[in-house]
Order: structure tokens, then sequence, then C-alpha cells
């Protein structure tokens, strides 16, 4: 079985900087690359925050939060990532990036490393197929906050052999995480259930059934959630949510999947939740 010491993270956005800080965390040498020198800066910010607040709600030690963050390194170059076991692409959730990603980190990595996509809707079949190693090819679909939330969804593409899949969900394991297997679907789990329900929450605002803070007073106080699906859209991001539910309906066919106009239109006016300060809800 392959045996995974170091790790490359491609993408220093939100997901990228929690899965560096867990990998690290879980004592592997861990590079994060991004096109991007201030947001590798960023980054740097983010992790040494995050570890901070463990150390105060006694979590963590600070000579381990200190260790940790020394375990990550910071990267410019891509060929930083040619010695690495396992690389774990983060980017945006958009299929031609990861294409190029791919294509790029294929050629630069020894053969033997793994690849792991984050991605939460994307073929992982198809992304496989843009490398030469298909059978070392899986997803690894984290959730946000990656340092608190315990699922990873470990998606095996058509060709993903036995080993890859059981190292990378002993890898999860190390990390303190929870893994469970699927299968490539579009949506694979998570999102294949999680997606429509937030498209009809949507539709019933769209369509004047309610407002967006009754549709999630309803789930909360209703169905226990611990938060209303419109909150969580705009926690996700409601650009995200679109493109996902592209994927949904381009990979089933199905009208159902349809994202809602209102969807399209919050999204072209740049309204995307809470990276943007405004999407169901204003934030400060």
């Amino acid at each position: 079985m392959p045996t995974i010491e170091t790790i490359t993270v491609i993408g220093a956005g939100a997901m990228g900087v929690g899965i560096a800080q867990v990998a690290a965390m879980a004592k592997f040498e861990v590079t994060l690359f991004d096109a991007s020198h201030a947001q590798l800066e960023k980054a740097r910010v983010t992790v040494d925050g995050s570890l901070e607040r463990l150390v105060k709600k006694g979590a963590l030690s600070a000579s381990d939060a200190k260790a940790s963050a020394g375990r990550i390194a910071v990267a410019l170059d891509p060929t930083a990532a040619k010695e690495a076991d396992l690389v774990i692409e983060a980017v945006f959730e958009n299929e031609s990036v990861k294409r190029d990603i791919w294509k790029k980190f294929d050629a630069l990595c020894k053969p033997e490393a793994l690849f792991a996509s984050n991605t939460s809707s994307i073929s992982i079949t198809q992304l496989a197929a843009y490398t030469q190693r298909p059978e070392r090819f899986i997803g690894m679909h984290f959730f946000n906050p990656v340092p608190v939330m315990q699922l990873v969804e470990v998606i095996r593409g058509n060709k993903t052999s036995d080993a890859t899949c059981q190292a990378v969900m002993d890898l999860a394991k190390k990390m303190g995480k929870t893994p469970v297997q699927v299968n490539d679907y579009p949506g694979f789990v998570s999102n294949r259930v999680l997606m429509p329900l937030i498209n009809e929450a949507i539709f019933a605002v769209f369509e004047g059934v309610a407002t967006a803070v009754s549709v999630d007073d309803i789930f909360k106080l209703g169905m226990a959630h611990p938060m209303g699906p419109l909150t969580l859209a705009d926690f996700i991001g409601l650009d995200v949510c679109l493109n996902i539910m592209d994927v949904l309906h381009q990979g089933f066919g199905d009208p159902k999947y349809r994202p809602c106009p209102l969807l399209r239109q919050m999204v072209a006016a740049g309204k995307l939740g809470r990276k943007s300060g405004e999407g169901f809800y204003k934030y400060p």
C-alpha cells in the first residue's frame, strides 16, 4: 500500500488552508501551493489564528501548535510538489480549472504519487482522465470549516485502485476525520441530496411562498437543523451552489436539478453570501 508522509495542497483558499492545517496537526509535512503570494500570506495568518484558538480552548498545547505551524511550507513554484507522496487539489469548483491543474501536476510529480481532488460534485473519473494515473486518483471531499467538520467523503473513480482507496481512508483517520466511501456519480451523496434542498428553498422565496427568514426558521424549529438552508447557502457561497446545481443538471439531464432563476440572478449580481457581504442576508 502507498506510504504517505509528505502532502502538497493546491489552493490556499478556505478549504486548502483547512486541509493543510489538519494534515500538519496529524504530523504530516505539508506544502501549501498557490499562484498568489497575497493568498499564501493570508493563509499563514489564518492557520496561526486557528491554532491559537485551539490553544486558548485547551484543545492543543502551545508547543504542538508551534510544531504544526512549522510543518507547513508555502510555495509559489509548482515544482515544490515533485516529491510529494500525495497531492490534494482544493481550488474553485470549475472543471476546466481543475483539468489544467491536474495536467500540470501530473507531469511534475513522481509517478507513484497519489492524487486527490477536494471537488464537491465534479466527476472523479473525468478528473482522473486528465492524468496518466487514474488508478492513483481519488476524491477527498472535506467539509467547511475543515478543522471542525468530522466527515471526509471519499469518492472512488472508475479506475481508482483498492490500494489508493485504503491509503486515503487511513490518511483521513490519521487526520482525525471519519471517512465515508461513496462511488462516482454527480454530486456524490452529500451534494446530490443537500443542493436540491437548498435550491428548493430558494424556489420558495422566488415564488413568494415565504421570506428567507421564514424558510430558515421552519428548518431550524421544525427539523432541528442547526442553520436554515438559506443561511447555509450563504455560508457555502451562492456561486458554489450554482456550480454544483449545474453539474447535477448536466450530469443527470433531469429537470428536477434545474437551478432556480433567483439563484442565477443573485450570482450575476455578485450577491454570493458571506464572502461578498450579501446573499440572502447581509453581513458586516
